[in-house]
């Protein structure tokens, strides 16, 4: 039987409140301290101009219904042809990103500064938590939860016989650590929020192959199936106008 835990108001007031504003703040400062680290790059001309050839390709195979079939075919050959098609990589010319980074120093140098500003802070402020802050119990969540739950919210506390829906100092370190992004959001704007979630996602590749974005994007146009729409047009127009007047 799970016991019930009266929380003392100290640590609401020495242990809750100044780890939540703690981890906002850093969030805040990482947020600048990024923005003073990063250096603007002019873009490759030759990714843009591929990046554009993808976009097209795909509003091609979206309004593929909507043109004649000669005009899908011309349009179809021009993209997909194999001796000068837009779409068309030959063998041997693909670029490996990894590669291509640590020839590049300045990209390589905004890998390292993207990294090291999300890896310093957490690490600092884990140990920060787990030396003055382990072992308590910090909050309560309003309703209940399986027992599932419990080693995400009871990091730290080794007991079986405390409900799960008590949170832990250290897990509610790494609620807020992943939580925060609305509110950053709110406060630094949508396009500004520190995603954290994210930048560990994008720790795990490099870059990527433009080169398999085109070949997958002309193996998707080729199977593409034409089927002109505006000849029964006006049939379809007056099939569902005739179910709404019915």
């Amino acid at each position: 039987m799970a016991e019930d835990l009266v929380l003392d108001t100290a640590i609401r007031d020495w242990v809750l409140i100044p780890l939540s504003v703690v981890m906002v703040l850093i969030g805040v400062l990482r947020y600048f301290v990024s923005k003073l680290m990063h250096s603007s790059q002019t873009p490759d001309a030759k990714i843009v101009k591929e990046g554009q050839v993808m976009l097209r390709a795909r509003n091609l195979r979206a309004g593929a219904n909507f043109i004649p079939l000669k005009a899908f075919r011309a349009r179809k050959i021009y993209f997909c042809n194999e001796e000068n098609g837009l779409l068309f990589v030959p063998k041997g010319q693909s670029t490996n990103p990894q590669a291509q980074m640590f020839s590049d120093p300045n990209m390589a140098m905004d890998m390292m500064k993207k990294n090291l500003s999300m890896i310093i802070p957490q690490t600092l402020t884990f140990a920060w938590v787990n030396f003055f802050f382990s072992g308590f119990v910090a909050a309560k969540i309003p309703f209940p939860l399986t027992q599932r739950f419990r080693s995400m919210l009871q990091n730290g506390i080794d007991l079986s016989t405390v409900d799960v829906s008590y949170v832990s100092s250290r897990s509610w370190y790494f609620l807020n650590l992943f939580g925060l992004r609305g509110f950053f959001s709110l406060i630094l704007g949508e396009e500004n929020a520190v995603d954290d979630t994210q930048r560990m996602m994008q720790m795990g590749g490099f870059g990527f192959d433009p080169s398999k974005g085109l070949s997958a994007e002309k193996d998707n146009l080729d199977i593409t199936q034409h089927d002109w729409v505006l000849p029964n047009f006006e049939q379809r127009a007056e099939a569902v106008l005739r179910k709404f007047v019915s």
